[in-house]
């Protein structure tokens, strides 16, 4: 799964994908609420999540919760912390799911030696920062409706481009208060919220599995623009 992420960004060559595989790890099976990284840990491994989902998340300093990213399988979630030498949020499971723990050293040993795998692996971190800056619009400038909408167009773009998504939809693994934490609003908005996309249309639901009927409309009522995940592989970082 972090081969497929990787080679969404860059070609890599037969040599550097053997050496992303041979990559010596260890994978647990993790279950929901469980922490991959604790703010203010100094990570000695990097997670890379196998099946599941989880979230990146701040705490206030009364204790409310911001979820700031949400991540599925194939994201590595400690890339950061190769050059990083403290965490300063927390990472916990959104669903039970399989992680793979690489030791930090032998990833940096691994971008040290191949260069395509570093660019890469800098360029993962890059898009990152770009979803980031995403989620900060979403909050801070759009209304309920639109920045739920944007969610599951992310979520549905995301999974998409890692094959985890068919013609019947895909799976929401997220309950409806932590949806308020993810988009700054309180459950109950939240609820009113899917059911308007609903009976509008938009959506359907079958449980936690969402169809977007019309992708167009769901795109125009999201401001959904794909730009920002830079899902196309990136020349500028194969010809460095």
């Amino acid at each position: 799964m972090l081969l497929r992420r990787l080679e969404l960004i860059v070609d890599l060559p037969e040599v550097d994908r053997q050496a992303v595989l041979s990559l010596p790890h260890r994978t647990r099976t993790m279950e929901a609420s469980t922490y991959l990284t604790r703010e203010g840990d100094v990570p000695a491994l990097c997670g890379v999540i196998g099946s599941g989902f989880a979230y990146r998340q701040k705490l206030t300093g009364e204790g409310v919760r911001q979820i700031v990213a949400l991540h599925i399988p194939g994201d590595a979630v400690d890339l950061q912390h190769l050059f990083l030498d403290v965490a300063d949020h927390s990472v916990q499971m959104l669903t039970r799911g399989e992680v793979a723990f690489v030791p930090r050293k032998d990833l940096l040993d691994l971008v040290d030696a191949r260069p395509l795998v570093r660019q890469a692996v800098m360029t993962s971190v890059l898009v990152e920062g770009s979803i980031f800056r995403e989620w900060v619009l979403n909050v801070g400038r759009r209304d309920a409706r639109t920045r739920l909408a944007h969610l599951l167009c992310e979520f549905a773009s995301r999974m998409e481009a890692q094959g985890l998504v068919d013609g019947g939809g895909f799976e929401l693994p997220i309950t409806q208060e932590q949806l308020a934490d993810a988009v700054g609003l309180t459950p109950v908005h939240v609820n009113r919220t899917l059911k308007a996309l609903e009976a509008d249309g938009l959506i359907t639901r079958n449980k936690r599995n969402i169809v977007f009927p019309s992708w167009q409309r769901m795109r125009d009522e999201a401001d959904f623009n794909p730009r920002y995940l830079h899902l196309e592989r990136q020349h500028s970082a194969q010809a460095l």
